[in-house]
């Protein structure tokens, strides 16, 4: 697993806490990996998933620290959302 999947696990477990109760979602980082986050919590892995995120490391970045909206990421096109859009949006909201 790479430094850079580590580190986003760490990094959203502290945003989301014990679990996602909205569904499954998976992010994938572009050359990286994937992070499931749902109701276990999160943790690396590529399972199916109800909505699927995927962005470059550095938009992953931006959005965890705050620099960077998940819905601005998504309009201006650094962020595609495949799946369930309500529950992206659910996840936005927790990222924020």
């Amino acid at each position: 697993m790479s430094e850079v999947i580590n580190t986003a696990v760490a990094a959203l477990s502290d945003k989301v806490g014990t679990g996602f109760d909205g569904g499954t979602a998976k992010f994938v980082i572009n050359g990286e990996g994937g992070i499931i986050i749902d109701g276990d919590g999160v943790r690396a892995g590529d399972e199916e998933a109800d909505v699927t995120l995927t962005a470059d490391a550095d938009v992953f970045q931006d959005m965890l620290s705050g620099e960077l909206n998940p819905t601005t990421a998504f309009m201006t096109g650094k962020l595609a959302v495949d799946g369930n859009m309500g529950l992206a949006m659910q996840l936005g909201a927790v990222l924020a």
